[in-house]
């Protein structure tokens, strides 16, 4: 009797199966040399290309888990462990557009095909300051569980940064980097992650010199239906898109940093006071309210009227650049696409998540294979995600009790008064719609410090997207301004 024909989601599922199999317990590591150059002085690197064993209280292994380590001679050199978020998104975006020793060039908000791409020396690598490892989330690149692990034993919130924490803990315990100072680095997800992992890490005996933030969404809390801190927390973004896409019905003002602070002084009052009294609100109030915004955006003044003054994200979107028969992205808001029906509410997809994806993973797969002499059969997943993937958004935080959306950010605050000496580094793109850098503003400024630890604190700012890296010259700032945390850092 023959049998039915497979659906493509059991295929599907038998892959993943197949490749769970197929991932080592032993550890591997491919290593290469390289040099790069950095103002002037060349630096010579070796680099590891591997998996890390972790295993759980009881010594069974979980998790294979990948990664790329490039490390300089130096005595006592500190290092920094990137990740990108998701969750469960592979590294391949910091990995390939950041601070290691090479890099895919772009520089435009323009869509890159495969074949334009080039990855080239990266001048702006932190490798003069620290020595950098990439690691992939469990299920994600090559990382895989082990043993009777499946992916769904690592999809939460807490079990992703056990799994992080204890791969670090591994590289740690396995190169005897015990002396050396630490570092986090974390883009998007990854700054939820770092909350945990920085707790967990400093639980655990391992402290940390520093953690960096880039696009920062720590609180998942202030997303939920009916709380108005998220259009708060979305307008001054909006402005700033509004002013790079010249939409203000005024003149343009000439500074972005000064017209972004003045926006941020009338949300935190007349716009904050305005929704704060929600159906109660006048109509007089209601129509000053609407045209200071469109004063600040150019959205019109009878949309935000129906929208009650509070403008969902793919709204925005779509409206802001409606008359020119465009919307604008959610991951960058400078990149642009013409949608498929000019009358819809929402956006087809993200220009800036669409423009980058093929060049990113084409010269990833070149480079490992090609210059860190990756050998695998395992396919390089850009997501964890699969058929009846579901993540755990409930959070253990360290004093107690269960939050069922999670803010990290006082898990954060718990390591800083533990350790009074961890620095955090908040880097944050203008442009960025889906982790906006004055939700970062609020969450740092809730974690209820005192005053010396607040000093620990800084924030940085760019012309730029969620991967602020992709524009060489705000790489370049960002390089010069984290170059400069590290150095206050190991004071």
């Amino acid at each position: 009797m023959a049998q039915a024909a497979k659906s493509p989601k059991d295929v599907m599922i038998a892959d993943a199966d197949a490749a769970t199999a197929r991932a080592p317990v032993e550890e591997q590591a491919a290593v290469s040399k390289g040099s790069v150059t950095v103002k002037g002085k060349a630096i010579a690197y070796t680099a590891t290309a591997g998996t890390l064993t972790i295993r759980d209280d009881n010594g069974r292994p979980t998790g294979s888990i990948f990664y790329t380590a490039y490390t300089a001679d130096g005595a006592n050199r500190p290092v920094t462990f990137f990740y990108n978020g998701g969750p469960g998104s592979a590294t391949v975006w910091l990995h390939m557009g950041s601070f290691g020793p090479v890099r895919v060039k772009t520089d435009k908000p323009v869509y890159v095909t495969p074949d334009q791409y080039a990855v080239t020396p990266n001048p702006w690598t932190l490798l003069d300051k620290t020595d950098i490892v990439f690691i992939d989330a469990p299920g994600a690149g090559w990382s895989r569980p082990l043993g009777d692990k499946t992916g769904k034993d690592f999809n939460g919130v807490d079990q992703d940064g056990d799994a992080f924490a204890r791969a670090i803990t591994r590289y740690v315990a396995r190169n005897n980097r015990w002396r050396s100072p630490k570092f986090l680095f974390g883009e998007s997800y990854g700054t939820l992650r770092s909350g945990v992992v920085a707790r967990l890490l400093e639980e655990r005996g391992v402290s940390l010199h520093g953690v960096a933030l880039l696009s920062t969404i720590m609180n998942h809390g202030v997303r939920q239906a009916g709380y108005d801190q998220n259009y708060l927390t979305l307008f001054p973004g909006y402005a700033a898109t509004a002013w790079y896409h010249s939409t203000l019905p005024g003149q343009k003002p000439a500074d972005l940093d000064a017209f972004v602070n003045e926006v941020r002084g009338w949300v935190s009052g007349p716009y904050a006071a305005a929704l704060a009294k929600g159906s109660a609100i006048s109509a007089a109030e209601m129509d000053a309210v609407a045209r200071q915004m469109h004063a600040y955006t150019g959205l019109p003044v009878d949309f935000l009227k129906r929208a009650q003054l509070r403008v969902e994200l793919p709204h925005f979107m779509t409206e802001l650049l409606r008359p020119r028969g465009l919307s604008v992205g959610r991951l960058d808001a400078r990149y642009t696409l013409p949608p498929t029906d000019l009358n819809a509410a929402s956006p087809d997809e993200d220009p800036a998540s669409t423009a980058i994806t093929g060049a990113y993973v084409a010269a990833f797969h070149d480079y490992a294979v090609k210059t860190l002499g990756v050998k695998t059969d395992l396919p390089y997943k850009l997501s964890a995600r699969e058929p009846g993937w579901n993540w755990d958004w409930s959070h253990r935080p360290p004093r107690g009790g269960v939050q069922t959306t999670p803010n990290t950010a006082v898990d954060l605050a718990y390591t800083m008064r533990a350790n009074p000496k961890l620095k955090l580094l908040f880097l944050n793109g203008y442009y960025d719609m889906a982790t906006p850098f004055y939700g970062a503003e609020f969450d740092a400024a809730h974690m209820l410090l005192p005053a010396e630890l607040n000093r620990n604190i800084k924030f940085t700012y760019y012309q730029s997207g969620h991967m602020i890296y992709l524009a060489e010259s705000e790489l370049a700032k960002m390089k010069d301004d984290v170059a400069a945390w590290y150095d206050e850092a190991l004071k």
